[in-house]
């Protein structure tokens, strides 16, 4: 059980690092539609595992509340939109194909700043694969080895773009390639860490596991509307990050229902 629980929270981080070796032998900047037809993919399985991964199960878990089963995973929906306002207000940060910083003035470089803004990013996804494991080991009937599998294995497929999209363009800035490598990787590495507290945080106050899964799909949205949404939707054919959103949704889906 416990080499599931590794493997599980490693897959999103391995995913991550092996997008950012993208840039020991691939050139130049990732084209300008590959990277919103990325983007869009990943925010497609953001979404489609905040609902089906997180806010179902977080229903479903406080059923015997009756048509009062929302509220768990209302609440922690909220909370979780509120966490990462406020840390995308405390720390300074640059999203990628864009000029100006974010959050408070500060000294940091434009490459620490971007893997700041990627790390912000991963974070939730961390989360979300901690308390789906939570849920698991605590016994939670709602929850499957293979569901919390399922939810690991759709972060991992879109944090291999997502790492390219990182080491890439730090690579074409002029950093070098096993810098670009690392930086990309490090961004990723919020993951298990996100996972492991969130694992123990949960296991601690299983009563609370519905907050905590609505928790993480509000983080998770915050991120799909606040950054993936206006990147792919910059500049003109932006149809093309529409349609691959709608991929990334019917690939995290397909994973959720079928291995759940």
């Amino acid at each position: 059980m416990q080499r599931n629980v590794i493997w599980g929270i490693l897959l999103p981080f391995l995913g991550t690092a092996l997008g950012s070796g993208c840039v020991m032998f691939m050139r130049g900047r990732l084209n300008m539609g590959v990277q919103r037809a990325l983007t869009g993919f990943a925010a497609g399985v953001m979404v489609a595992a905040s609902v089906w991964s997180l806010l179902v199960p977080a229903m479903e878990h406080a059923e015997d509340m009756g048509q009062w089963a929302f509220v768990p995973a209302a609440a922690g929906f909220w909370l979780g939109i509120l966490f990462l306002l406020l840390l995308d207000r405390t720390i300074p940060h640059l999203h990628m194909n864009s000029s100006r910083a974010e959050g408070p003035k500060s000294t940091l470089g434009r490459t620490a700043m971007l893997v700041l803004a990627v790390t912000l990013h991963n974070l939730p996804e961390g989360m979300a694969v901690g308390v789906v494991y939570a849920g698991w080991l605590a016994g939670d009937g709602e929850i499957t080895a293979m569901a919390a599998l399922a939810l690991s294995l759709g972060i991992a497929i879109q944090n291999f773009p997502e790492g390219a999209i990182i080491s890439m363009p730090l690579g074409a800035e002029g950093v070098g390639k096993g810098r670009a490598f690392l930086y990309g990787t490090l961004s990723g590495a919020v993951e298990p860490v996100g996972a492991v507290l969130t694992i123990l945080a949960a296991g601690l106050v299983t009563p609370v596991l519905p907050y905590f899964l609505s928790f993480a799909a509000g983080a998770m949205i915050y991120v799909v509307v606040e950054e993936l949404i206006p990147e792919l939707s910059q500049g003109v054919h932006s149809n093309v990050g529409t349609v691959f959103f709608g991929a990334g949704f019917t690939v995290m889906m397909a994973l959720d229902v079928a291995l759940g």
